[in-house]
């Protein structure tokens, strides 16, 4: 079977560019995510999951979940489930945000540090990051004591380890090499 991925893009593509051409980017990214939430539910699962239940009664217990949805994003749901796939949800959820973060320049970013950061630090961190990505950054802490000193961001595919753990590892390696 292919990757889920791959089988969420083309989904993915066809409700952002039709989010963005209605101007509906935050109302459709709330949507995929309730919706991919349910999908993810040991409930729902077991629901779905259900031979007895037609293709429309599954889509119709998507659309009952997302009742905020407007028309194209109830007949979003509705063709995932004749196509039976409405368990790539999250992926799709996923990969949504993504484009719609990239279409913002903005950026989630987690932060692990040794010690608690304040807020004035968080600021001063996240506007440096701002400048060196070139994007708005939304910062997510985290406490790690094992790093030790220093910080670790992440994002996507991007990791820069400034800790103090990471330097010792370096310097371990450099003396035995």
């Amino acid at each position: 079977m292919a990757e889920v991925n791959t089988v969420a893009r083309p989904y993915t593509k066809a409700a952002f560019e039709y989010a963005m051409d209605k101007g509906n980017l935050d109302q459709w990214s709330a949507t995929l995510a309730l919706a991919a939430a349910a999908a993810e539910d040991e409930n729902v699962v077991r629901v779905l999951g259900n031979p007895a239940l037609t293709d429309t009664q599954k889509a119709d217990l998507m659309i009952n979940i997302c009742e905020e949805a407007d028309d194209a994003g109830k007949n979003f749901l509705k063709l995932l489930a004749e196509n039976k796939r409405l368990e790539i949800l999250p992926e799709i959820s996923a990969q949504f945000n993504k484009l719609k973060a990239d279409q913002e320049k903005s950026l989630d970013i987690e932060v692990t540090t040794a010690f608690e950061l304040q807020d004035e630090q968080q600021e001063k961190l996240a506007q440096a990051l701002k400048t060196k990505l070139g994007r708005d950054v939304a910062l997510t802490s985290q406490v790690d004591k094992s790093i030790l000193g220093g910080v670790v961001v992440r994002t996507d595919d991007l990791v820069i380890d400034g800790s103090v753990r990471a330097r010792l590892a370096k310097l371990a390696e450099a003396m035995n090499s």
